[in-house]
């Protein structure tokens, strides 16, 4: 039988270990900003293994640019990099609040939405739907060279 002390342990490890996760998602594309001098990321090389592999872009590519531009206040090529950039920053600043909030008051809040079923299949399909028109989008405008460019293979 698992003892209480174990699951209250556990449960607080994952806690901190959350909110050191949302830190460092705010923290780093904060520090690609201060360093994005000339506007090199624009051209620099994606350090996503799918993209660097393939060449075709991963469901996640994009988002710490998208970040990073959210920082420098340009909200049109945060969202052209990907749509879901400004809702992360959000989604980790709530999450570091409320995980906090939880470990100080030892009460649990939001438990029920985000262990919520429909909602994770929801944004589930919404990233498949958004990534498969992404694909025919970057198919679309590059060529075949273009996309083997892109990949580590050329």
């Amino acid at each position: 039988m698992i003892s209480t002390d174990y699951i209250t342990n556990t449960q607080t490890r994952r806690k901190i270990y959350g909110i050191i996760g949302a830190l460092i998602t705010l923290v780093v594309p904060f520090f690609l900003m201060l360093d994005n001098h000339n506007d090199h990321l624009e051209t620099d090389q994606s350090f996503c293994p799918f993209k660097m592999l393939t060449g075709f872009p991963c469901p996640g590519c994009g988002i710490t640019k998208s970040l990073v531009y959210f920082y420098q206040g340009d909200l049109y090529k945060s969202i052209s990099y990907h749509v879901l950039g400004p809702f992360v920053i959000a989604f980790c600043i709530v999450t570091v609040l409320v995980l906090t909030l939880e470990l100080i008051t030892k009460k649990e809040y939001f438990t029920g939405l985000l262990y919520n079923r429909r909602l994770a299949y929801g944004l589930a399909i919404f990233l498949g739907v958004y990534h498969f028109i992404r694909l025919i989008f970057f198919v679309k405008n590059n060529s075949f060279d273009d996309i083997l460019h892109q990949s580590i293979w050329f």
